[in-house]
């Protein structure tokens, strides 16, 4: 369930994210919960993942309130989708296997780069204590929180900004997930995570990624590839891609 925590909007370098009044919506009984029952069933738990956390968190969160209208029919299918400035909401699996890999818990404090749509945002909301997301494009970030704080989401900070810097006011973080692709460890993500904890990222060029996980231990960090994938870059402010 949704944890009503006190919200944590964090403004940074003369950006605001408006504060707007929302109604919260129901979390059961919309008119995709059977569609998105047999998604969990048919591309989450037969492909592996295990989580009972995870797999409640993608049973709860309305995947098709994160895709824009016209997408929503679409949204519980085997795939990413467009959500604009293009950019894409990533497959289900795929958000699933991020979030099991990190195996997060309840006390944690988790960063995420990339805020996009706001669906692994909200999925990460469901299981750890506290969610730090970073989104480049103000656009998406705005939406993104309207779209958060409409579901009664609390626990979750927003920052307009470039996530290769992560955000180092709040650090260390137990967990770090990255949602766009350099082709680099970003070293500021590197001394924000906490000893012990883990980060998953997708490293590589535009054509072929590798989604691997880092652990620090003792100070350096150990790598473990995932999965092939593939994700938008990260990219600059000037649009140029790390």
């Amino acid at each position: 369930m949704i944890l009503h925590k006190k919200i944590k909007i964090i403004i940074l370098s003369a950006v605001v994210i408006s504060s707007v009044a929302f109604v919260p919506i129901k979390k059961y009984g919309d008119k995709y919960e059977r569609v998105r029952q047999r998604m969990v069933r048919e591309q989450i738990v037969a492909r592996g993942i295990k989580d009972q956390k995870v797999i409640q968190a993608m049973l709860d969160v309305p995947r098709h309130l994160f895709v824009p209208e016209n997408q929503e029919r679409m949204a519980y299918e085997d795939r990413p989708l467009p959500i604009g400035e293009g950019q894409t909401i990533s497959q289900p699996y795929i958000v699933a296997l991020m979030t099991e890999t990190l195996d997060l818990d309840e006390s944690m404090s988790v960063l995420e780069i990339g805020t996009g749509s706001g669906y692994q945002a909200a999925i990460l909301s469901e299981i750890v204590k506290e969610v730090y997301t970073i989104e480049i494009l103000e656009s998406l970030a705005i939406k993104a929180k309207n779209t958060l704080s409409a579901l009664g989401y609390t626990n979750i900070s927003f920052k307009i900004g470039d996530g290769y810097l992560g955000w180092e006011e709040k650090a260390p973080f137990d967990a770090i997930i990255v949602t766009c692709a350099p082709s680099n460890i970003p070293k500021p993500l590197e001394k924000q995570l906490k000893e012990g904890g883990r980060m998953i990222i997708p490293l590589g060029g535009s054509i072929t990624q590798e989604l691997v996980l880092i652990e620090k231990r003792k100070g350096k960090l150990i790598r473990k590839e995932v999965s092939s994938v593939r994700f938008v870059p990260m990219v600059r402010n000037d649009g140029k891609r790390y």
